[in-house]
């Protein structure tokens, strides 16, 4: 399998998507409804307000949706990744990766507020990086500062993203104060015409308009299957991480930046489950688009060619026991 993935040919897309199904396949057997939470925003009730009068005849819509998504994601990180030349070939080891690394844990595969986040995070990914050595760029950042204030609506604790994105265009960009207040003013927009909408609708509240934030540690239950998923995310990327490292002296300094952006993400993303902690652990999801991006470099480069094979092979057969012979999805 890692050999396959690892050629830039157009019929892995079908390989990447037939591997998606069948080690996602228990998310289709047994279809998750998702119900709202204090951490989602007011888009995301009016969505599941729009699906649940399907999903009632229909309960496959939530899967489908969840593992459109996940495809979705998994091929915009690799063309990301292939067409900046952040390797040194192209492969589809980023998606393949994704796919792994998102069938861990159950939660991360269920129609969520955060799995839809991870769609614009690729979304502002790209365009920052696409900032990099340009003029006239204000247009830009207006829109990735409103994509970031559109997913503050879906999921209220990925606002705390301004943070990486303000850090990733100081990495990119020389720091233009300018440029900054344009982002805010863009994160704003939506808050703006929101404000309208309550008013016309006699609906005025400043609680409605202005999201809850709380800080504290994520209430996690300790188990044995969630030591082994963290032990298989924990490793890929600590061997990614290295021959990325070892790798960037060779590269230009766009990708070096490119690969710093994705390092920024990973810490950023990171700090959002302990905004508006929960119980589950569907908000760590936005922390695995970075997270594989590096999974990819252990599946790549090690020179010792039974490793990627052995890591991969491992993978799937602790994510089959989870399914089938552990807690289950």
């Amino acid at each position: 399998m890692i050999g396959i993935f690892k050629q830039k040919n157009p019929a892995n897309l079908l390989v990447l998507l037939v591997t998606g199904i069948l080690i996602k396949l228990p998310i289709f057997m047994s279809p998750h409804t998702p119900v709202m939470r204090p951490t989602d925003g007011a888009l995301y009730d009016g969505i599941l307000r729009v699906i649940n009068p399907v999903a009632r005849s229909f309960p496959l819509i939530y899967p489908l949706l969840a593992f459109a998504l996940l495809m979705q994601q998994a091929i915009t990180l690799t063309r990301f990744i292939n067409s900046q030349r952040m390797t040194n070939k192209s492969t589809y080891l980023p998606g393949m990766a994704y796919i792994l690394v998102t069938s861990l844990l159950p939660e991360w595969n269920y129609f969520s507020a955060p799995l839809i986040v991870n769609t614009i995070l690729l979304f502002i990914l790209v365009a920052i990086f696409n900032v990099y050595n340009k003029q006239n760029v204000r247009g830009a950042i207006f829109n990735i500062g409103l994509a970031l204030g559109i997913a503050g609506f879906l999921f209220v604790s990925s606002l705390a993203l301004i943070v990486w994105i303000f850090l990733a265009m100081a990495v990119i960009r020389p720091v233009r104060i300018t440029e900054w207040l344009i982002c805010l003013l863009g994160v704003t927009t939506p808050f703006y015409f929101y404000a309208i909408y309550l008013l016309i609708n006699a609906n005025w509240s400043w609680h409605k308009l202005l999201p809850t934030v709380t800080m504290g540690l994520p209430s996690i239950q300790q188990s044995a299957w969630l030591a082994g998923s963290v032990f298989l995310v924990m490793v890929p990327f600590v061997v990614g991480g290295y021959y990325v490292q070892e790798n960037l002296r060779r590269m230009l300094i766009n990708v070096r930046k490119g690969w710093s952006l994705l390092l920024l993400f990973l810490l950023a993303a990171l700090l959002v489950p302990f905004i508006n902690t929960t119980a589950s652990f569907e908000n760590w999801i936005i922390a695995m688009v970075p997270l594989a991006a590096f999974h990819g470099g252990a599946y790549l480069y090690p020179a010792w060619r039974p490793f990627p094979l052995l890591l991969f092979w491992i993978t799937v057969a602790f994510i089959i026991s989870y399914q089938y012979w552990g807690p289950g999805w």
